[in-house]
């Protein structure tokens, strides 16, 4: 009986506990590769998450690690003076932002050793702590700088003494902590190391870096240096790296991907499932948006526009349809601006929902988000009949065919009311536009072609 091909999907933050685009991409990848097992290697924020998915029958291991978590060792270096100065070599490539080589400091770090204690108790560790203190931030304390230093690279410990399941192909679906295990994966045990990037990771980080209030500007830079590095690295190791869209593509070259071995791979969906709906007429205008109530789905905006649409057209209904319970401050905070514009009742937080039975009725969709990839609800929409208003995002210009009557800034609110007005006021026009997403859908995004070419990827994997 032929050996069953093992994948290890590696998750940060995503899949199976947080619903979203990414998360359903590996749990439909999951269930259209029946032929495969898949084991799960989860890198969590905290422990015992409510799984938001059933995991199909051919995830035949899950495990979690907690990236916080500090580890006790199980394992011990001979060469504790090396790899600390190879710690130190890959930091200063980090900031140069060159070529990182972490191949003998993989080969002298075990599965089980976390360099915690050592990274500090040691006169190279201390050096390289405190010479980085005074070249980067002298005019802050050391202690200040000590605690900022550990509580980051701890997580970078935790990750290298983990002990990822065993498989055949480590996929990766992001650079940062799941990347650096693909590259451990590869070292350690002699796999092939897949990455896919639907966004990009580190711009994602940075992004949120940038907006915290309570990180010190020194510390900001710290992590974002980190994250940075950790992305290199990646592109740099991996096998194969593959991106939504060709312009992630280019990125993932300046970042140290081979281009021989980079591909785009757009995302793709059930378009028949979709296409099933059977669309009704409802007394007033729909105005939908399917998504997560958290800040980079930007649901603050759709409300500001909902308020400029509504002052116009006093039959709309509004209808953000997701999850509410992911970021509970901020979820707060839009009730309150839904209050505030007093719109509570022609806005509506649905919570999570069969999105086909809002698809049938929807007038118009919204996509607010200040970052995105190559966004699943837009052609979940459009294989329902539903037209879609977006922000200028990822590859959606390129989707929505640069066309300025379904385009918007980022937060530009009175643009989307525009654009939203434009889809209510020309039917045939919006209805011939139609016709045409369709029949790229069809042409690119049909989820049985995605799945043909992850099988034949994996197959060639195994073959070099």
């Amino acid at each position: 009986m032929e050996k069953r091909l093992r994948v290890c999907f590696i998750l940060e933050g995503s899949y199976p506990y947080i619903t979203g685009g990414v998360s359903s991409w590996v749990h439909d990848m999951i269930k259209g590769l029946p032929e495969v097992d898949f084991v799960l290697f989860s890198i969590s924020p905290e422990t015992e998450q409510t799984l938001k998915y059933e995991l199909p029958e051919n995830v035949v291991e899950h495990k979690d690690i907690l990236l916080s978590e500090k580890k006790k060792n199980t394992a011990k270096i001979s060469k504790k003076k090396r790899v600390l100065k190879l710690i130190l070599k890959m930091h200063q490539s980090f900031r140069s932002k060159s070529r990182v080589d972490i191949n003998e400091m993989i080969d002298n770090m075990p599965e089980g050793y976390y360099a915690y204690d050592d990274s500090v108790n040691s006169s190279i560790g201390w050096e390289m702590i405190g010479s980085s203190n005074r070249k980067n931030n002298p005019m802050y304390s050391f202690s200040d700088y000590f605690w900022a230093w550990r509580s980051s690279h701890n997580m970078i410990f935790t990750i290298l003494g983990s002990t990822p399941p065993e498989a055949d192909i480590y996929h990766a679906v992001s650079t940062g902590y799941a990347g650096l295990i693909g590259i451990v994966a590869k070292l350690r045990y002699k796999k092939k190391f897949l990455l896919t990037e639907h966004g990009l990771y580190h711009k994602e980080r940075e992004m949120e870096l940038r907006k915290a209030t309570f990180i010190r500007g020194y510390q900001r830079d710290m992590w974002i240096k980190i994250y940075n590095g950790l992305s290199r690295l990646a592109y740099q190791y991996c096998d194969v790296s593959t991106s939504l869209f060709e312009h992630n593509r280019q990125i993932s070259m300046e970042l140290g991907a081979r281009e021989d071995a980079s591909l785009v791979i757009p995302n793709g969906i059930d378009i028949e499932r979709y296409s099933a709906v059977t669309r009704e007429n409802r007394e007033g205008f729909h105005v939908g948006l399917v998504g997560r109530v958290v800040p980079i789905k930007d649901i603050k905006t759709f409300i500001t526009m909902a308020k400029i649409v509504y002052t116009k057209h006093p039959d709309a209904v509004f209808h953000c349809i997701g999850p509410t319970d992911e970021d509970p401050a901020y979820y707060e905070d839009c009730k309150r601006l839904v209050d505030n514009f007093n719109l509570k009742d022609v806005f509506h937080f649905t919570g999570r929902q069969n999105v086909l039975d809002y698809y049938s009725f929807l007038d118009v969709m919204l996509l607010t988000s200040v970052r995105e990839a190559q966004p699943l609800v837009i052609l979940e929409g459009w294989s329902a009949g539903v037209p879609c208003v977006s922000t200028k995002v990822g590859n959606v210009p390129e989707m929505l065919d640069y066309d300025e009557h379904y385009l918007a800034s980022s937060k530009d609110a009175e643009k989307l009311a525009w654009c939203v007005n434009y889809v209510k006021n020309n039917p045939e026009e919006v209805a011939a536009q139609m016709i045409k997403n369709k029949e790229k859908m069809y042409r690119l995004y049909d989820k049985n072609d995605l799945y043909k070419t992850y099988r034949n990827l994996y197959k060639e994997l195994m073959e070099t």
